[in-house]
């Protein structure tokens, strides 16, 4: 008779959520039965997948208080944060705005499109961060020159779970034109007020981070006084999505993304709820261990922390965590570089402290692992390393 296999607890959510089993349901129903071509006007089955698109498109839109008509689809926020910055290089290159501001603390998502551009003569202001990981709104209006064409500036880090001042920068801008540009992909569905801000033109969001299912997001492009951003397409060979996303829409995702987001706003109360409720329990249990926790606690989505544990490489932590839980060092995104990571670095935290980072993340679905045996294992890593324990 074989024992079953205990899985570890999955704790890293930044990266990417388990699907809801009813967005999963929805999917599945566009695969096997509504399978028609959104884009094919002449019978039913192709006239019900259109309609499913568009609800989807005003499901997305009513998160952040946008219309349906601002929803682009793409397949995720790196295509969205691609679209966003360099579809609008177009428009700077033919007004003479060239310059572009963001922060030190980007996803490389952001960052390599804006090094594409200043690579073909745009000016790029990279705004450091405090050491609490979070920019000042004043030193990004600070940056803003009369020629800036674009702010970009994430929602919320996805390496230390630290919010951005988003209303606050959106305030500061109000009288330039300069298009305002934020990479939702934590943030949404979780965070609202700050992204319903009528100045935050372009908002870029990830599905899989809001359990739907990979390979769908958007952008939505927020019309600023009944105009929307000038953007031009990376892509041609259709007319889809405003003509900015060309292809055959993918209707069970588009479906799915949709309905993800109704219920992140549905239920985003109960949600937050249950991630406070993990945090604090998940701090309390391991604070015999003395752990740092990178980035600002009072200014931090619910469902992430970065920790460094003393004396201790992250790879050592994940090594002797792995059966009891599923933990990534810093940015999944980037961890197969194995390079100490940009945002802490930017931050100005020590060499030791940086090396030593774990981000856990998690979700209102997450069952708490087991905090003693963790903490114990932990505990017996200390000693081995001093020979003697450090920690009560």
């Amino acid at each position: 008779m074989s024992s079953a296999i205990v899985k570890p607890v999955y704790l890293d959510c930044a990266a990417t959520t388990p699907i809801d089993l009813r967005v999963r349901d929805r999917v599945m129903y566009f695969l096997d039965n509504e399978y028609g071509n959104s884009g094919s006007r002449t019978h039913e089955l192709g006239m019900r997948a259109r309609r499913a698109v568009e609800q989807a498109r005003l499901q997305v839109a009513s998160v952040v208080n946008a219309g349906r008509g601002e929803v682009i689809f793409t397949s995720g926020a790196t295509e969205s944060n691609n679209l966003a910055i360099l579809g609008l290089a177009q428009h700077g290159i033919a007004t003479g705005r060239r310059h572009l501001v963001s922060t030190q603390i980007e996803h490389h998502a952001v960052l390599e499109p804006l090094a594409m551009l200043a690579k073909q003569g745009f000016e790029l202001t990279l705004v450091p961060p405090t050491r609490g990981g979070r920019v000042e709104a004043q030193a990004i209006r600070k940056a803003v020159r009369e020629d800036t064409l674009l702010v970009s500036v994430m929602q919320a880090n996805n390496e230390t779970g630290v919010l951005q001042p988003i209303a606050e920068i959106a305030n500061l801008l109000g009288g330039h034109s300069a298009y305002f540009h934020v990479d939702a992909a934590q943030g949404f569905g979780r965070e609202f007020d700050e992204l319903r801000h009528p100045r935050v033109d372009l908002i870029s969001i990830s599905g899989h981070k809001i359990f739907a299912p990979k390979g769908i997001g958007a952008l939505i492009a927020r019309r600023r006084e009944g105009h929307r951003p000038p953007l031009t397409p990376l892509m041609f060979g259709g007319g889809q999505e405003l003509g900015l996303r060309p292809g055959t829409v993918p209707v069970h995702l588009v479906a799915g993304l949709g309905l993800a987001a109704e219920l992140a706003m549905a239920e985003a109360v109960v949600r937050k709820e249950r991630c406070q409720t993990f945090r604090a329990g998940m701090m309390k249990a391991i604070q015999p261990l003395n752990p740092v926790v990178n980035g600002s606690v009072d200014h931090c989505l619910p469902n992430i922390l970065n920790l460094s544990f003393p004396n201790l490489t992250a790879e050592a932590v994940m090594e002797a965590l792995k059966e009891s839980v599923a933990i990534s060092d810093g940015s999944a995104c980037t961890s197969s570089s194995m390079t100490c990571s940009h945002v802490l670095g930017a931050m100005g935290g020590e060499a030791a402290v940086a090396e030593g980072a774990t981000r856990w993340s998690w979700c209102h679905q997450t069952v708490e692992p087991d905090w003693p045996r963790i903490v114990e294992t932990l505990r017996d890593l200390m000693e081995n390393f001093h020979g003697t324990s450090s920690v009560g």
